[in-house]
């Protein structure tokens, strides 16, 4: 183990990129080892992106939350853009099945609640880091330059902010509010010279709609 965070931290690139590459592998196999495979498979993902998160925050100065209203109040827009364009645009591709763990193990099953709270914690605490690292940390200052830690988190390249967005949105099923919501995460970077307000914000919105699709059983959202 030793080993693999000395590899990581021996370059800029990898220790931002190998993280969220693994997790995003993890997802892949959600859906390899039957319907309820997924829900083990999540919770497994979100304790190595865990773990990946404590591992690599020495080498990654920027990967530290922030907290100020603007973050607060572009997490809430988010949200209230993702829920409120839904079935107003032609999504991506179906994804298939919701992740409705609910459906799977049963309304009134502890099993269940566990899993809706692994899914809150992990897309909340986890994905939010990984992921505003991946995307506004490297690909952004990557398109600009392969040096990339020579171009600053608050300058402002055109290129590179509509192919993130772009890159961004297309990994999400519902594309429209994902380029929407890279924009504002970019924003908040390139607003506040650094990472910690759009980590933030992801969280918020993440959150928000967690709870969203928790109390109102609006499965699709997952």
């Amino acid at each position: 183990m030793s080993r693999l965070i000395e590899i990581l931290g021996a370059s800029p690139a990898r220790v931002r990129v190998a993280p969220f590459v693994i997790f995003v592998a993890l997802t892949f196999l959600q859906g390899q080892f039957g319907e309820p495979g997924r829900y083990w498979i999540y919770l497994f993902k979100t304790l190595v992106g865990a773990w990946f998160i404590w591992t690599v925050r020495p080498f990654i100065a920027e990967m530290r939350w922030s907290f100020s209203w603007e973050a607060v109040v572009a997490g809430t827009a988010v949200f209230a853009a993702w829920v409120g364009l839904d079935g107003l645009y032609p999504k991506m591709s179906s994804p298939g099945q919701p992740w409705n763990p609910v459906l799977q193990f049963g309304a009134g099953s502890t099993l269940a609640w566990f899993f809706v709270g692994v899914r809150v914690i992990g897309s909340t605490l986890v994905v939010p880091s990984l992921e505003e690292v991946f995307y506004r940390s490297f690909l952004y200052r990557y398109i600009a330059k392969p040096d990339f830690e020579s171009v600053g988190l608050g300058e402002f390249l055109l290129k590179p902010f509509v192919v993130t967005a772009l890159v961004f949105g297309v990994a999400h099923y519902e594309w429209l509010a994902g380029i929407l919501c890279a924009v504002v995460f970019q924003g908040l970077v390139l607003r506040k010279k650094r990472l910690g307000d759009a980590i933030l914000a992801h969280a918020v919105a993440n959150l928000l709609l967690g709870l969203w699709v928790a109390g109102r059983g609006a499965w699709q959202f997952w």
